[in-house]
Formats: structure tokens, sequence, C-alpha cells
């Protein structure tokens, strides 16, 4: 290859690497396996040796991750967090072994203490105790700042929020993976399944997107488990090597992975890759290679670190499990959202000693850039127990009789109009009636937030759709008396107060109905603002998406997903039959000029003299915005017992800091 040919690769693995690259880390939405994305690495890695000079200076063989998503609060690691070295053969751990032992200048007949322990296939994290306390918890993120999900660990029951050891090191600053075993996993996407969701692709992607949710309550409900493997920074206490730090933290109530073991010499590490091989489908948890690293620290700060990855560790991958079949059919499937996915049916194969017969094609531009077809021979890769991932096309076995399955028109469950909002490769549905998503827009619309319909709650939702007694939410205020008396084990009182909460709920404020409605990107905060911009549901429904971008914090994504909700015929149709039946929603009118006009607030803790909900809505009457993050433009904090990271990077900050009887003051 001459330095022209070799010039245009780089700069084409480059950028192909940091899509990739920003899919994994930053989206949790792989496109491609992780065979696929080491062999380009590779490439990219081989290129840039025989071609230094045409190293990029932003080539992500010199970056760690994927930057820290604006969602989030930022942590700068007490040190880096690197990456590992990759090696696929026998070969590559032999030359590891030789290379340690030339820059130690040892001769090559030389043992290196090694500790090999399974590389788990999950998330990166830092855990930071202060005086044994859990101060604050983040993502690797791009290896010097990571994304803070401290309230999000906390919820991981593995994880201590105090050392059990007296007296506690002042610092100490733990590394772990977060994984989600397999049988909760493959509980997870059979609900996911069931609800008409696509499922996850494998463990990592569900425990990413688990960690990375803005409600710690999403996460508490995935039992989420962590393994601790390193240390950052610490003080107060030493340790000798990493197997010290491993014996010793578990006395402390730290989780470290009893397959870790000390071994000396690279032929034992050899052996212990072929244990952990036979091993892996026997494993409670996924498993994607083998960790090696030099033992003792003096040797690790001896060999130091390149510009991503450390000289003293390699991780040993494990070959990809793969098998190749044909694609019988691709039927589109309609998930709980409206999301209408491609499903390939495939010519049943064993992957990996399991039975396959489906796979996700995720969206249609995925299947495109593949240019997947029916009929195709294909190579299916399966990781966690899971559907299989088409990993490519085998083209040259192509007879000229297959076919594409186009985007659809309409929706394959309802029959109604499909979009594909600007920005998203998503192809949806956003009919009300749609049946694949009722169940969960009735449970929405009847939830606390939305129209608060007491009692009406999933299993008498359910056995609504079961008696096939509403087919939209509108239905919900037709129902009578004689209906709910076909439900199990339903009695008269009951009966009498579920009537009583939905005539109640006629009368909720238009932020609630327009949340229960249920467009998408409009939470609760979006609704308030479109109640107080519109004040009635017509209004709203009639405006174009050039007076929505008028609404302060409506951006054009935002604005498109509700014009393109109010074009919809049927959904006009629901909202006229919630009119007939009597539901006139008030607009609560934020004051104008309160005493908290353009003021920021925060709350954490656990508050005693006030509900969350009660607090942001006093905020809110009096001109304020309640924010669920403190930065720079947080005016005020106001702290119950317990307040964690919040509280810490206030007095950061220094924003003010009030309690519960302060800001009480405040209102006066």
């Amino acid at each position: 290859m001459d330095t022209n040919a070799a010039a245009e690769r780089i700069k084409e693995l480059s950028r192909e690497l940091e899509l990739h690259n920003r899919l994994y880390y930053e989206q949790d939405k792989p496109e491609i396996t992780d065979a696929e994305y080491d062999a380009l690495f590779r490439e990219l890695q081989d290129l840039e040796a025989r071609f230094p000079e045409l190293s990029l200076p932003d080539s992500p063989t010199k970056r760690v991750g994927g930057r820290p998503l604006a969602k989030f609060s930022q942590v700068r690691h007490t040190t880096p967090m690197l990456s590992l070295e990759n090696g696929f053969t026998e070969a590559d751990l032999t030359d590891f072994d030789d290379r340690i032992k030339r820059f130690l200048g040892l001769g090559g007949d030389a043992s290196i203490s090694y500790l090999c322990e399974p590389k788990m296939d999950g998330v990166a994290v830092e855990l930071v105790y202060r005086h044994g306390l859990f101060s604050i918890g983040s993502t690797r993120g791009d290896g010097i700042v990571g994304e803070e999900v401290t309230e999000n660990l906390k919820t991981i029951k593995d994880i201590p929020l105090r050392l059990k050891c007296e007296p506690p090191p002042e610092l100490l600053t733990v590394r772990g993976e977060v994984y989600l075993p397999l049988a909760p996993f493959r509980k997870l996407n059979e609900e996911r399944e069931e609800a008409g969701e696509p499922p996850f692709a494998n463990p990592r992607n569900a425990a990413a997107g688990s960690l990375r949710q803005l409600d710690s309550k999403i996460t508490a409900k995935r039992p989420l488990s962590i393994f601790c493997y390193a240390p950052g920074e610490y003080s107060g206490i030493t340790f000798s090597s990493q197997s010290d730090f491993l014996a010793r933290i578990p006395e402390w109530g730290i989780p470290v992975n009893p397959l870790i073991e000390p071994v000396r010499g690279i032929e034992n590490v050899l052996a212990y890759y072929q244990e952990m091989m036979e091993k892996r489908d026997r494993l409670p948890y996924e498993i994607d290679g083998v960790v090696v690293k030099v033992d003792p620290y003096a040797l690790q700060r001896d060999l130091g670190e390149k510009s991503r990855t450390p000289r003293w560790a390699i991780a040993w991958k494990f070959p990809p499990r793969q098998a190749t079949t044909v694609i019988e059919d691709i039927v589109p499937s309609v998930g709980r959202t409206g999301v209408i996915t491609p499903v390939a049916h495939l010519a049943r194969v064993e992957v990996s000693g399991v039975m396959v017969s489906r796979a996700t094609l995720h969206n249609w531009e995925e299947m495109e850039r593949k240019d997947i077809r029916k009929g195709d021979t294909v190579i299916v890769e399966r990781a966690g127990d899971v559907i299989p991932a088409v990993v490519r096309v085998v083209t040259e076995k192509r007879q000229g009789t297959e076919t594409l399955l186009p985007v659809p028109l309409s929706c394959p469950k309802c029959g109604g109009a499909v979009v594909r909002i600007p920005g998203e490769v998503a192809v949806r549905c956003v009919g009300l009636a749609c049946p694949a998503q009722l169940l969960e827009r009735l449970k929405h619309f009847a939830s606390r937030r939305a129209m608060d319909i007491d009692g009406l709650g999933e299993k008498f939702v359910e056995q609504l759709l079961e008696l096939k007694l509403v087919k939209d939410v509108a239905d919900i205020y037709f129902l009578t008396e004689a209906d709910f008396m076909r439900f199990e084990r339903m009695g008269k009182k009951l009966c009498e107060n579920l009537l009583a909460a939905i005539e109640g709920s006629k009368s909720r404020e238009l932020s609630r109905l327009i949340y229960g409605l249920g467009i998408r990107h409009v939470g609760e905060h979006t609704a308030k603002l479109l109640a107080s911009a519109f004040g009635t549901i017509d209004n709203l429904a009639r405006a174009g998406e050039e007076e929505l971008l008028t609404v302060r914090e409506v951006g054009p994504q935002v604005a498109a997903s509700i014009a393109d909700f109010f074009k919809n015929e049927e959904n006009l149709k629901v909202i006229e039959r919630l009119r007939e039946a009597g539901v006139s929603p008030k607009v609560e009118q934020k004051r104008l000029g309160g005493r908290f006009s353009g003021k920021t607030f925060v709350f954490t803790g656990a508050l005693t003299r006030f509900t969350r909900d009660d607090a942001k809505k006093m905020v809110e009457q009096e001109g304020g915005h309640a924010a669920g993050s403190v930065s720079k433009k947080t005016d005020y904090v106001v702290a119950g017992a317990e307040a964690g990271s919040k509280l810490e990077k206030a007095v950061q900050l220094g924003v003010r800091v009030l309690n519960e009887e302060e800001f009480l003051e405040l209102m006066k």
C-alpha cells in the first residue's frame, strides 16, 4: 500500500471507529460485533505502525471509551481509567510476556508473577470511598472524565455504602465492572418482548442502559451486580500487589470475582485461559475473555503506560461465537412505544449450543447499511444466550432472488400512519388506539403523575384489555359499574371507588392530560410549559412546528413529535371523545413575577416536611424551576437527610444550600 492509499484508509478507519465508539459507549446501541470492531481497530493499529507519520492526533487508537453524556454531571477520575491492549492468539500472549521481560531487563527464562481474571462483559465504573463512606460513583467515560451515576450505583446491593473496617482508609478508590447476570437478563428480555419492545442485544447493553437512567428507580428494578478488580487513588493504607488488594477488599464488603487467580509464568496463564474457555458457558454471567496483569505493583510502576493502555496488562479475547444460516423471512414487529422493528426469521441453527431462529435487525437504516434481504445467507453471532445479531451477509451466496423489506407506510398492527422523526432512525406508529401499544398507554394515562386515576393499576388495565372493554384511553371514561363487576375479585365498594376516581380525574390540570397522552419526547416539565403556553388542548393541537418552537425549551425534535401526534386523525378522534366524556382539564397558571422568578432549585436527600413533588409545585407556582441535577446555573439546593453527591457538588460549585426549614422560610 502506498502512502496516499494508507492516508485515505487511516482516515476512513478513524471515522468508522469513532462512529462505533459513540454508538457503543455513549448510546449503548452497537451496530457491529466486538470481533468486527477489533478487526477494524487492529487494521488501524497496523497501518499507523507502518506509516507513523500519517497517524492522526485524535486517532481512536489514542482514546479510551467515549465522551461523557451531557445529561449527567461529569466527574474527573482520581487517576486515568485506561483501556487494555487486546490479544487474540497464543502468540499474542507469548509476545506480551516477551515484551515485559525485555522492558524489565529480565532473561527469556524468567517467570513473571501474573494475576488472571475473567474479562467481564459489562460497564467499567469507579467508586470513591471517603473515610469509609461511599461518596461518589462514575462511569469510565473517556478515561479522564466520566458520568456521575452515584444514585444509580447505590441501588446495586453488592456495593457497600459503608466499608466494613475500623478504622477505614481516608480515601479508597475502587474500579469495577457492573454487569447483569444471565438469568435476570433473559427475564428482562422476555418482559420486553411481551411488551412489544426490542430485546437488548446483550447483557452489556442492558447493564449500560440500566446504569445510565436519569431515574434511579428504574435502575433499582434491574438486578445489577458488580465485581471490583483494581484500585485508583488511595491514602491511609498500602497494597503490595494486585493479589494483595483483591485479597483484602472482600473483608470490607467489596465484591471480587472468586475465579481470579495469581499464577507464575506464561504457561500457567495459557492453562488458566483454557480453563475459563471450558467454564464459559456454565457461568451465570457473560465473559468474553481473560485479563492478564503483572501482579506486583512495583513492577507495574516500572513498566508504566502507553497513550491509552498500560504495558503491564492485556485482555486475551475468546473467539467469537458464530454460525451461518438463511433468513427465511423478515417481519415487522410493533413495540409498546410504537417503534416498528424488522425481525429476521432464520432457518434454525445451533450457535454455541443453543438453537436460534430469530434475530432482531434493529431498524431499517441498519438493515439498509448491512444490505440484509429475505433469502440471504448470513453470519449470526450469539452473545449472552439471547437473540443473535446478524454480523454480515454472505453476498457471494446470493442467487438474485433475495428481496428487500421496504420501510412500512402504515402500522402492521392497526393500519395507522407511521412517522420517521428527523434525526431518529426509528419508524414509529403514533396511533393512540394501536393495540400493540395499548397496555402501556393505558397504564401511563392512569398513572399518578398523569391523570392519577387511583386504583386503576396494571392488573385492572390487563383485565380491561382481556374483556375488550377499551380500545383507547378515552374508553376509560365510558366504563360502567356493570363493566367493572365483570372483573375477578371485584366488590361493589371497590367498583364505586374506581368510578369515583375516574370521575375525579376529569378535571385534572391540562399539563397532566398532555403528559398522559404519551406524546414522544414530552415529559412532565415540557407538558407544563405547553399547558402554560397554549391554555387548551385544542390550541395545542392547532399549533404548527414554528409556533411550538416559540415555547421555551422546546426544540425542533420535540416540536416535530408534537406536530406529528396531532396530525394523526385517530388521535384527534380520541381527544374529541375525551371531551364528549366530560374531561375538562384546568390550567394551573404559573405565577408570573413570583418570588422565585428565574430561580432554579434542586431537591436532594430524604425530605420530611414535604414531598419532592409538593416542593416542585411550590417552586413552580412562584415562577421558579425545579431541576434534577446541580450545575453552575443552580440557585439553591434544598438538602434533606442523607443528601449525597448533589450536596457535594453544590458545595464544590458554591451553590447556596438550604435545609427544609430555611426553604419554608423563603416561602413566607
